[in-house]
């Protein structure tokens, strides 16, 4: 299987700040020490281009985070720092999703080891999303011709509200979304298909939930391509997650997942979405077995099962 890896391409934060930069080098080192992809398997991206990105962003807010031109309001709803390493990790992350789309379609699945910036609007970026990387990826399969239909199959514990925003009236792309109902975005954007959940959730609930909908999903989305984004955050230990998965359960929710998407024949793209455990080698265990479960899911369709 192939993967695709950004963690080179590091951003300069101010000491204390909350996110979790370190999970994806963690990430990455774990699957180098497991064997688990050969190492010319692991491929860095090239950079979206600005064709790209205009795609599924505006010329202008394109312009403004290229040129080092954000607002202070902006700057602060993204919650990093203008640097141009931002600018460049950010294309490189979209860059990477788009690269894993292809190979998607060549090998059955392919994984980005980062990816998964969800809160990006067209016009706006939001919670450490500065661009949207399934939106860009998606329509620039389109754009080449190699798929019709995108199902974009979002299970981070916070809504994916600048993709249902993006995709809100392009039938050509499904968006489904399970998430905790309380949980930041404060206000929620309406996808194709919403599973809200309550404050503790748990492993069999969820689950449950994640089937139902999921099923119901890929029917109406009839797809050419998933592109999955998993998240670490629905673990009951993320600062941020608010709901109550073991490790266990989200393996389960991994591989839930690809089961139905290999069921219905489907090529899957993965990215990592967010994860903010208390310890970060928590997230990257949670990546780490979503990683694993793409393996298996890629092993599987060489093997014809």
């Amino acid at each position: 299987m192939i993967a695709f890896f950004t963690d080179q391409f590091v951003l300069p934060l101010p000491d204390g700040h909350r996110f979790p930069m370190s999970k994806y080098t963690l990430l990455r080192q774990r699957v180098v020490e497991s064997g688990l992809i050969l190492p010319e398997n692991l491929l860095t991206p090239e950079a979206a281009t600005v064709e790209e990105l205009l795609r599924a962003h505006d010329a202008g807010y394109v312009c403004r985070v290229t040129a080092g031109e954000l607002s202070e309001a902006e700057v602060r709803r993204i919650g990093f720092p203008w640097s141009a390493e931002l600018v460049e990790r950010s294309r490189r992350s979209s860059g990477a999703t788009i690269a894993g789309c292809r190979r998607a379609l060549e090998e059955g699945v392919a994984v980005n080891l980062a990816g998964g910036t969800h809160h990006a609007f067209a016009n706006a970026g939001e919670g450490y999303c500065v661009l949207n990387d399934s939106a860009v990826a998606a329509r620039a399969l389109q754009a080449e011709g190699a798929v019709r239909r995108v199902a974009v199959i979002d299970t981070d514990v916070h809504q994916g509200n600048g993709t249902a925003s993006i995709f809100r009236d392009d039938a050509t792309v499904f968006t489904f979304s399970v998430h905790g109902a309380k949980n930041f975005p404060l206000r929620k954007e309406v996808s194709d298909l919403d599973v809200p959940l309550p404050d503790g959730t748990g492993d069999d609930d969820y689950l449950e939930a994640l089937e139902a909908g999921l099923r119901e999903a890929l029917e109406r989305a009839d797809p050419d391509l998933v592109i999955f984004l998993s998240g670490a955050d629905p673990y009951l230990d993320d600062k941020l997650g608010r709901l109550k998965l073991t490790k266990e359960g989200l393996a389960a929710r991994d591989r839930l997942v690809l089961r139905l998407c290999r069921g219905s024949g489907l090529p899957v793209a993965v990215t990592m979405g967010g994860g903010y455990a208390r310890d970060v080698n928590d997230t990257a265990d949670i990546h780490f077995q979503t990683v694993a479960a793409a393996c298996e899911y890629c092993n599987r369709g060489r093997n014809g099962a």
